[in-house]
């Protein structure tokens, strides 16, 4: 029998990825029903899953870190999607508002094909942790739409017959399935490396019961079971690893890592420019790219860091110089793939707040300079003031010395979870629950490992953990989340962002543009004339 999947996100998915269309519909589904009934091709069905995170977190993070107190744009090379990182001209047709929309449908249509065949193919000892690791990704699939843009179909299973129509769950709805899935998946999975295991189902069942929690719809024991899952996460493990070493290209698998999108050479190989991820081209400035192949990679100029995001950072938090650029030698990886860098000269240096006159002609005298040395005093080193390559300074956490230079593309893991965060979805979880005494604890923990003070319960509240998230995860694709479930979007995007003001907010009818609209595209294609477009965009 053929398998029709034929629906308004299957729909819109045909109309943007022809390239999609015809990795499925070229197998067909009788070809896969003979395939996927067997022991390699099961298997091969569940790598599919997991290859299905790449189309989410492989490319442009723009729903995930645009319009925050982070990052903003630099003047002149680039620009971020108007709508998504300033919400004046946010609206359902808006550039990039649709990019979760399409990637998580996709993601979910594979798993429900996934969770199908479990019951008739081969059946193997392996079988019941494989659609435990199915049902996280789903889960991980609807917990991003419905952060994104609140209640949204729900489709749990493989559709066999055409759908034209589909009306709109709510939220709440939504959670109850990711849930679900979650505690199916948690009593399944493996414990092992490179697959969603124990610990990665643990610490997303924290992050969901957390979000949840804030939502009207929240049960009184949300933020007590998001301390308890993100606790049972942590099992006692402490945070060993130097901020550095936990980044070191070297060190991508370390203990610390709870569960990542993973890349190689290998599985890029075909198209190397095309197929790898892109999480290293932003967040930095525009560094000559192809021009200057050899000496410094791509970077898009985009998701530059705020003023904001870099005085969030003390001179002895270990985290600064671990996560940003601050000195650049040529070439630009010299860094990642030299030991000893004395006698290297410098090309690029980035003055960090705090330096004083003296501080700046100490550092000028200790140093070996390159012919076309730049330093590049505090009031350059920030998006919002640019007028030349190289004014911003560069995040490095994401770097790839196997690069090519000028590529845009990385072969380098893409983190989703790690110990650090757990640690801080803790430390929320527990003040949310009328802890606040035991959610410090576990907040000083990631601050110890930063080498700075500890801090105290009348510094302990909601905008210091955002900022102690912002410090320990600059880069990571979690901010805009975080602003949105702490109910903190507009007023730090407002405050801290230089071209948004709160007024950009303001939707139809006095609605708030928080939620993001539902896809112009996924509208159009539904029968069901009657689906509702978030307020705001009515």
């Amino acid at each position: 029998m053929k398998r029709i999947i034929i629906s308004l996100f299957v729909a819109t998915v045909v109309l943007t990825s022809c390239e999609d269309t015809i990795e499925v519909d070229n197998k067909g589904f009788g070809t896969a029903e003979e395939f996927y009934v067997t022991k390699d091709g099961f298997e091969s069905l569940i790598n599919a899953n997991y290859s299905r995170l790449r189309d989410i977190y492989g490319e442009r993070p723009y729903m995930f870190s645009a319009g925050t107190d982070l990052y903003a744009e630099g003047s002149g090379r680039a620009a971020e999607p108007i709508g998504l990182s300033q919400y004046t001209q946010l609206n359902p047709a808006s550039e990039d508002v649709d990019f979760i929309y399409i990637n998580a449908y996709k993601a979910i249509r594979q798993a429900n094909t996934a969770i199908f065949y479990s019951d008739i193919t081969e059946q193997t000892p392996d079988i019941s942790a494989r659609v435990g690791e199915v049902k996280y990704l789903r889960a991980n699939a609807y917990f991003l739409l419905v952060q994104s843009y609140g209640g949204v179909p729900l489709v749990d299973d493989l559709i066999d017959s055409p759908v034209t129509e589909f009306d709109r769950d709510s939220a709440e709805a939504v959670y109850d399935l990711i849930l679900q899935d979650l505690n199916d998946a948690l009593g399944s999975v493996g414990t092992g490396d490179g697959r969603v295991n124990r610990k990665a189902v643990l610490h997303l069942l924290a992050k969901v019961h957390l979000t949840r929690g804030y939502e009207s719809f929240g049960t009184p024991t949300d933020f007590s079971m998001a301390a308890d899952f993100a606790d049972q996460a942590i099992g006692g493990q402490g945070l060993n690893l130097s901020f550095a070493d936990l980044w070191d290209y070297s060190n991508q698998s370390n203990e610390e890592v709870i569960f990542s999108v993973k890349y190689s050479a290998g599985s890029i190989s075909s198209d190397p420019t095309e197929l790898g991820n892109q999480q290293a081209t932003f967040f930095g400035p525009y560094m000559g790219g192809n021009e200057v192949a050899g000496d410094a990679p791509n970077r898009s100029y985009t998701l530059l860091a705020t003023d904001f995001a870099l005085r969030l950072f003390t001179e002895d938090d270990e985290r600064y110089e671990g996560s940003f650029m601050t000195q650049v030698y040529k070439p630009y990886y010299l860094e990642h793939v030299t030991d000893d860098l004395s006698g290297e000269g410098i090309s690029e240096f980035y003055e960090p707040y705090w330096f004083t006159p003296a501080d700046s002609a100490a550092y000028v005298n200790s140093i070996v300079q390159n012919t076309d040395f730049e330093y590049h005093s505090y009031e350059t080193t920030y998006a919002q003031v640019v007028s030349g390559d190289w004014e911003t300074i560069p995040l490095k956490k994401f770097d790839d010395p196997s690069a090519p230079y000028g590529a845009e593309t990385s072969t380098r893991d893409i983190v989703l979870s790690r110990l650090g965060e757990t640690y801080l979805v803790a430390a929320e979880a527990y003040l949310m629950s009328g802890q606040a005494a035991i959610g410090l604890q576990r907040l000083n923990v990631v601050r110890q490992r930063a080498g700075v003070m500890d801090a105290t319960l009348t510094d302990f509240d909601i905008d210091y953990i955002l900022d102690e998230r912002a410090r320990e995860l600059f880069g990571e694709y979690h901010r805009w989340f975080d602003l949105k479930r702490t109910g903190k979007l507009v007023e730090r995007a407002s405050m801290h962002h230089p071209l948004i003001e709160e007024s950009n907010f303001a939707g139809t009818g006095g609605e708030l543009k928080i939620l993001r609209p539902i896809p112009q595209s996924a509208l159009d294609l539904n029968g069901n004339k009657n689906f509702p477009q978030n307020p705001a965009y009515n």
